[in-house]
């Protein structure tokens, strides 16, 4: 058993969190992570080493940054800190933008809960905290507050009033204000770089392999279960309609995937559609819908968490019932047979 950062801080926010199958003591590992909901609650350790930065989609690249925490920490006999920010900066400063998002809060913590931070602080990001300075970031904060021995940061990390704070920036200060500095280089996964804008873009796109590939776990969206025209089931593919339950979160793009389903402790294979339904609705507005081959029952009401896998084909409009439900059963099969060859774990 290995326990981490099970000290210091406020216990109100103290959290554990269990990863692993429990079979024998040294099998799983035990993290104790402590999450703050905002700065004023942290009560800095001995030695803290620092990391912040929105980390959306927690990928490969912001794993690498956690695993050099750890490993600074662990050599200085330290703990680590992250912080990050809820909203996204984006959604405060350009509220008028549409925000697409990786992970929702709850998803963000359990990923970097599961990295091993000891010190998980959530900041609120306002409007006046996106006034401060790089100078000020860096006194008030990481100095003052946080008490920084050490700071990594990701490739081009930038911080403070209109992202003016660079590595530059924290190399300079870092000496006059006790504390070293480090810049992680960006990553790559089959020689392509790795980044929250890259994988959103790939989403978009429909890539979910891709996106799987650079986050390092199947992209996740999950959602309430309600009550549709139940066209599918007269055709012989019964859906349940799902309603996300963050409207900031990325849909991938329009089409057939091939998605594993958990419900409850159960994940069953599954073909979700996104888009418009041209052949039997007419495109009147976007569905998300998933058919899960063999399911009976009554799914209303539920919360189902869909994780993407591979998407089979564009939604088109077909010229007949017929000739569309010839091609879902191609779809049903060709999925099926896919994730028969896949690990539901990922």
């Amino acid at each position: 058993m290995r326990l981490l950062g099970a000290r210091g801080g406020n216990e109100r926010h103290t959290k554990m969190v269990i990863f692993g199958e429990i079979q024998t003591l040294d099998r799983y590992t035990v993290y104790f992570v402590k999450i703050y909901s905002q700065i004023a609650d942290f009560v800095p350790p001995r030695f803290p080493v620092v990391t912040t930065g929105t980390f959306d989609g927690v990928h490969h690249g912001h794993r690498q940054i956690i695993d050099r925490l750890r490993e600074t920490a662990r050599k200085n006999g330290g703990e680590t800190v992250l912080l990050t920010f809820f909203p996204h900066p984006r959604m405060v400063l350009f509220p008028d933008q549409q925000q697409l998002l990786l992970n929702t809060p709850e998803e963000k913590k359990q990923l970097l809960e599961k990295a091993g931070i000891d010190h998980l602080v959530v900041h609120p990001f306002t409007r006046e905290f996106s006034m401060l300075s790089s100078k000020e970031f860096i006194e008030q904060i990481l100095v003052n507050k946080f008490n920084t021995k050490k700071l990594v940061i990701g490739y081009d990390h930038h911080f403070g009033r209109n992202r003016e704070g660079s590595f530059d920036h924290l190399r300079e200060f870092g000496p006059v204000y006790g504390f070293e500095v480090e810049e992680i280089p960006a990553q790559e996964v089959d020689n392509e770089k790795v980044s929250s804008t890259r994988i959103r873009n790939a989403l978009q796109t429909g890539d979910v392999r891709t996106a799987a590939a650079w986050l390092g776990y199947r992209y996740p969206l999950s959602g309430t279960v309600v009550k549709g025209r139940q066209l599918g089931r007269t055709i012989g593919f019964p859906t349940a309609n799902l309603v996300p339950d963050n409207t900031y979160k990325i849909i991938p793009a329009d089409g057939v995937y091939a998605v594993f389903v958990q419900r409850g402790n159960d994940t069953l294979p599954g073909m979700m559609n996104i888009g418009m339904r041209p052949t039997i609705d007419q495109g009147l507005s976007r569905t998300i819908e998933v058919h899960l081959p063999g399911f009976s029952g009554d799914l209303y009401g539920e919360t189902l968490k869909v994780l993407f896998v591979e998407r089979l084909r564009d939604e088109q409009k077909f010229g007949s019932i017929d000739l569309l439900k010839e091609q879902l059963h191609t779809d049903r099969l060709r999925a099926t047979t896919l994730l028969s060859n896949e690990k539901t774990d990922l």
